[in-house]
């Protein structure tokens, strides 16, 4: 009884664990079923949505061609930086899709907007040849460039790197619209030479002007009150820079632009500026290509101590456009030839001479800009406010224009009584 009884128990062991065994193998199976069903539905929701895409054209935008890049800006980089994902990782694309969208929006923006060309420009006429880059005056062979048909074209020369345009394109845009400063309207990288597209300047560049018309002015006697009202609007150009964070690097008579003189002149020519808000360090040597040159008569002693240039570098240079200005246009240092002496002339901290006729208010400001070190420099506030009070202190300064209009109206007034007068006693 007890073998049988225990021969039972053992085969409704082996019993039970068979069901337990079944039952297991069972429930494995529905739920492969169940993923195998629900993964076969996701394929082929996947592969309907691939060939969607596909007809779209969305996975395969056009590609601009190698030779017509155009100027990614600030916005457009960012975009960039999200690159879509191989068609092989399903699970995400959503990603995929978002990236493809902006890459379809930004071409849509591209197409819409296309830059001017060399063959939408008729060059009049040549207003200065520059180390990097040749300005002209130009007029819109057809249509308008926002808004304008005469311009200010600059060609870059030969040799020119891409890179040192867009960091010039980059920085005008960031000065956007100031009264004292070249706008920039358009440009174009696409291809050699490239081209920097700005407003329309009548007169050309200062230095020029000063030249030009030596001899009349000479003979003004409210020639300084005009250099002062030029002085105090090239002033305020530099503050707007240094309240952007830009260094101009190449300030000087040459790149300061004249519209109306002295009321509308321009500083232009960005192609050595520097935004120290994108950089670590005002060093020079950190930020300065070996093959780069600069203006040596117009950078400030401690570029050639300690290669280091900042905003009290451009201070530096506004004193000797100051000093250009009371010279009608002269070279700084006119008695040295070599850029060695002129280094070294410069370093032995030795000035420029005093200008003859120069206003002493201007001259004290010239001289403070050329201090040393440069810490004692005043700020391009400072130099606007200094300048501010001596033009509240001329008192004729207001009525420059004014009282030349006056006298005009005055010498046509007397002209006319007097022909009414002539016709009078003829007709007695």
């Amino acid at each position: 009884m007890n073998s049988s009884n225990s021969t039972e128990c053992a085969d409704q062991s082996q019993d039970l664990k068979f069901y337990i065994v079944i039952a297991a193998l069972s429930v494995i199976i529905v739920v492969l079923t169940v993923l195998g069903v629900r993964l076969l539905g996701k394929y082929r929701s996947m592969v309907r949505t691939v060939a969607a895409l596909q007809r779209s054209k969305l996975f395969f935008p056009q590609i601009q061609p190698p030779s017509m890049p155009m100027v990614a800006t600030a916005a457009e980089e960012e975009e960039q930086v999200d690159e879509p994902l191989p068609l092989r990782t399903p699970l995400r694309i959503s990603s995929t899709l978002r990236s493809c969208s902006k890459r379809l929006r930004k071409s849509q923006d591209q197409s819409q907007n296309l830059h001017l060309t060399k063959s939408d420009l008729n060059l009049l006429h040549l207003i200065k040849a520059g180390k990097e880059g040749v300005f002209y005056q130009a007029r819109m062979s057809r249509g308008t460039c926002k808004g304008h048909t005469m311009l200010t074209c600059k060609i870059s020369k030969e040799g020119v790197r891409l890179k040192h345009v867009e960091t010039e394109v980059s920085i005008m845009r960031k000065l956007m619209h100031h009264k004292n400063v070249l706008q920039l309207l358009d440009w174009n990288t696409s291809a050699e030479p490239f081209m920097l597209i700005m407003e329309y300047v009548s007169v050309g560049t200062l230095r020029t002007f000063l030249q030009t018309n030596r001899v009349h002015l000479s003979g003004d006697p409210e020639l300084q009150s005009l250099l002062t009202i030029a002085s105090y609007h090239i002033a305020l150009a530099m503050q707007h820079l240094r309240s952007k964070m830009i260094l101009h690097c190449d300030l000087a008579l040459r790149n300061i632009m004249v519209n109306k003189f002295p009321w509308e002149v321009k500083v232009a020519e960005f192609g050595l500026a520097r935004d120290m808000s994108r950089m670590a360090s005002r060093r020079s040597t950190g930020w300065q290509s070996p093959q780069q040159r600069v203006p040596l008569r117009w950078y400030p002693p401690e570029y050639f101590k300690n290669k280091y240039y900042s905003f009290k570098g451009d201070v530096w240079s506004f004193g000797i456009v100051l000093w250009e200005m009371q010279t009608f246009g002269t070279l700084p240092y006119p008695n040295l030839e070599r850029s060695e002496e002129v280094v070294y002339h410069i370093s032995m901290g030795h000035k420029n001479t005093n200008p003859e006729g120069c206003r002493p208010e201007i001259l004290h400001i010239m001289r403070d800009c050329w201090q040393e070190p440069h810490t004692l420099r005043p700020s391009f506030c400072d130099i606007v406010c200094l300048l501010e009070n001596i033009l509240e202190n001329d008192a004729d300064y207001v009525d420059v224009e004014s009282s030349r209009d006056l006298t005009k109206d005055d010498a046509e007034s007397q002209e006319t009584k007097s022909l009414q007068t002539t016709s009078v006693v003829l007709q007695d």
